[in-house]
Parts: C-alpha cells; structure tokens; sequence
C-alpha cells in the first residue's frame, strides 16, 4: 500500500483491500486510490494497463493499479465461481474480458457487472465492438483493442512467382488460393497453418459474410442454413485438397511455422504483428493485406474481427473509481492510444484516435508500409454481428463437423446434423 494508505484507519484501510478485491456489503465513503484489474498478456494487456496507469498518475499521483496476470481460461473459471456462487470475496474492480465472451456474462449474472452507459460517448467506439460490450441498449464496458484481421503475407515469396501485394487487394478466397498454387509451385511453401481444433480461421471467415454461428437473437444455432459457414468450410477444404495448407498443434507450432517459413502467408488479429516482429531476421519480406472475402456470399466484405477484448467493471464497492479510470484513459484519452500504438502495436477501437492520424507510422519491418493505418481503415468495415450466449460451445461442435467433412462426409448433412445437435443441448 502507498504510504497514503497507511494514514488511513485500519477499518477504512480493509475496506480498501477487500473493496479492491470484492469485499462484502458497505460502500467507502472515499474513493480508492488502489484498484486491482485480472488481465491476460503482459507483452500486450498488462503493458497497455501499465501505461493507462501511468498516464493518469499524471494527474491523480496516488492513484495505483493493482495489475494481476491470469491467463483468459483461469479468469473465466475463476469468475464464474465467484458470480454463480454469490461471493465477491477475491475479485477484481475491473476484469478483461474476450468479446466473444461477454454475453454469456452479462446474460448469466446481470447485476454483476457496473452499468457504464452515460459515462461515456459510446458514439467514439466502432459500432461492432459496442454491439459486442453492450446488453438491452446498455453499456457494460468500455472497449479497448479491435481484433481487425488482416492477411500477414511474405512478400519475397510473392515476388518469386510473378506476384505484388497488389495482387491481393481485395480478392476472395477463390482468387488467393489460385495466387497460392503458383507460389506453391515457386517456392515450395504452403499457403496458410492451422489447428484443426482451433475455430478461429473460420470465425474470421464468417463474420466477413455478416453472419455468426447464431441467429440476430444471439442464442439460436445458425448452422445448417448458414450460407458463411458452408463456404468457409468449402473454402477451407479446397485449401487442403490443393495442398496448401499446413497442419500445427496449439500456439507454439503456429509460431514455428510462421517464424520458420514454413507458411506464405497467415489470417489473424492485428495482435498478430508481435509474433512476427519477434522474427528479426525476416524484417522487410512482411507485408499486411486485405483478408481475402467469401465467394458468392451476398454482402461478404474483405475485413473481419479476430479476437478482441473489453474492459468490465465489476459491481462491487470501488465501481466509481474504477469507471473513472477506464473512462479518463481507454475511454477519451487520444495522447494514451498514441502512446498504446507507439510502445507495442496496440489498436483500439476509439475512433477520434483514427481521426487524429496517429496511426500512420510507417513501419520499417514491413517495409516501410503504415499497417496500423490499414488495420484500423479495415476495423470501420467489419460486419456488425452478435456473437452470442454460445460461441465456444458451437466452435466444439464445428470442430468435429470439420473433421467429418474433410474425411469425406456430405457438408449438408453434416452441418444439418450439427445444427440438431447445438439446439439440443444449448436451448
């Protein structure tokens, strides 16, 4: 504790703590200068916290953020113990939560987390990402970074078969996989990776074609009439018939095959350009592209959403404060994404940030190209869906469709067999 703190009575002092952690009932008559936030990433969540903190020491030098690391799938178990059994004992007054999960939380525990409409300008943020925080026309959260997705691309490979990244703008799928078998042919190298267990390519996929794995309702399976979904499959298998994709287990392979040349080119979150920077060696043979879009599909754009997360404020005592913070930094403070984007790539998705250029550095590892422009230019064109009570759940059920389909199986009566199946178990 800061020696402010130690001023303090002792019972104020508890109060503090178990405020900051969810203490019990009684509200502090002060508002604490001691918050804890439960986040994941500390290369890429955990700084732009520290440095969220540190910008508004500027103004309020006893304010301290007490920043704990947990990984996403302990802060999901950990909250849901806590919320489904009633104690607040041991929580946080903000927590970091995945876009994709948020409205099973807000569905499941309704009064837990601190309403934040009016303490912001809701307005600022990309509609797609307040549609994803937000719950009956409420605001829930304040959101942070965008997961816009974008085609990581090496352009020395390109260039061996007769190829420029302007042969990529604004293709479909279709197009880049014939683009992939003469470079295929070239260099020897396969297109894309992927885990087969992880639905991440096909999420991209399907939220480019203005669709989700359910209904507007966010809570009815949208599977079997899901014209984005069957697509994507196809898309996807015509990758591997054509011999052009590569197979890896979990993040590590994912990054070995990358780092290690093994791949062309990967589709992933913005959050991606870490991993690829990490690979010194390869610095001006990266470039960034349009995601290619969905043959046929009515409507399919070239962007989409991988990922992406929020800031929640917990509805416990010390929610004031909290919210205060999160509006004074990540909610209006334009100098802090200047900040974010300069120290470590970070995009978010606060638009009067965009609207001030600071995006348009050119980065020299991917030659010079300003990549942080063309993420955010393509976050403005993401499909709006609402991704729902049951996205993970679907995805499990998806991964074993996909098996069965590469294996041969008839792609309707797979995807008819798995819609039965999602409304069986989750309605």
């Amino acid at each position: 504790m800061r020696k402010v703190l130690l001023l303090i009575s002792a019972f104020t002092a508890v109060l503090l703590v178990t405020g900051c952690s969810g203490g019990a009932s009684g509200v502090s008559s002060e508002a604490p200068e001691e918050l804890s936030v439960w986040a994941w990433d500390p290369n890429y969540n955990l700084k732009a916290l520290e440095i969220a903190e540190e910008s508004y020491q500027a103004d309020s030098p006893d304010f301290n953020l007490n920043i704990i690391e947990n990984d996403q799938d302990g802060i999901i178990q950990r909250l849901n113990t806590s919320l489904s059994s009633g104690a607040n004992i041991g929580l946080p007054n903000i927590v970091l939560i995945e876009d994709y999960r948020a409205q099973s939380f807000l569905e499941a525990y309704p009064d837990a987390f601190y309403d934040l409409t009016g303490t912001f300008e809701a307005d600022d943020f990309l509609s797609y990402k307040i549609a994803a925080t937000s719950k009956d026309g409420e605001n829930y959260a304040i959101p942070f970074d965008t997961g816009s997705a974008g085609l990581y691309v090496r352009t020395d490979y390109l260039e061996e078969a007769g190829y420029t990244l302007d042969d990529l703008q604004n293709i479909t799928w279709n197009e880049y996989i014939e683009i992939g078998k003469d470079v295929k042919e070239a260099t020897g190298k396969n297109l894309i990776t992927n885990d087969h267990n992880d639905l991440g390519f096909f999420r991209m996929m399907v939220q480019s074609g203005g669709s989700w794995f359910t209904d507007e309702d966010g809570v009815t399976p949208n599977i079997a009439e899901n014209e984005s979904l069957k697509t994507s499959l196809q898309v996807f298998k015509k990758i591997r018939d054509e011999g052009l994709l590569n197979v890896h287990s979990g993040w590590s392979q994912q990054l070995e095959a990358v780092n290690n040349s093994l791949v062309v080119s990967q589709p992933l979150g913005n959050w991606f350009t870490p991993s690829i920077t990490a690979e010194e060696s390869q610095s001006g043979e990266w470039a960034v592209a349009p995601l290619p879009s969905l043959p046929g599909v009515e409507g399919a754009v070239n962007a989409s959403n991988l990922g992406g997360s929020s800031f929640y404020v917990l509805n416990i005592p010390g929610k004031e404060k909290a919210a205060e913070f999160l509006v004074d930094t990540f909610g209006s403070d334009i100098e802090l994404y200047e900040d974010l984007v300069t120290e470590m790539g970070a995009i978010g998705t606060y638009i009067p940030a965009n609207e001030a250029g600071i995006y348009g550095e050119e980065v020299e590892y991917f030659g010079g190209q300003a990549i942080y422009q063309n993420f955010s230019e393509w976050s403005e064109e993401i499909p709006e869906v609402n991704y729902g009570m049951h996205t993970y759940a679907i995805s499990d059920m998806l991964s074993v469709a996909l098996q069965d389909y590469l294996n041969g199986g008839d792609l309707d009566t797979i995807l008819g067999d798995t819609q039965e199946q999602a409304e069986n178990q989750l309605n």
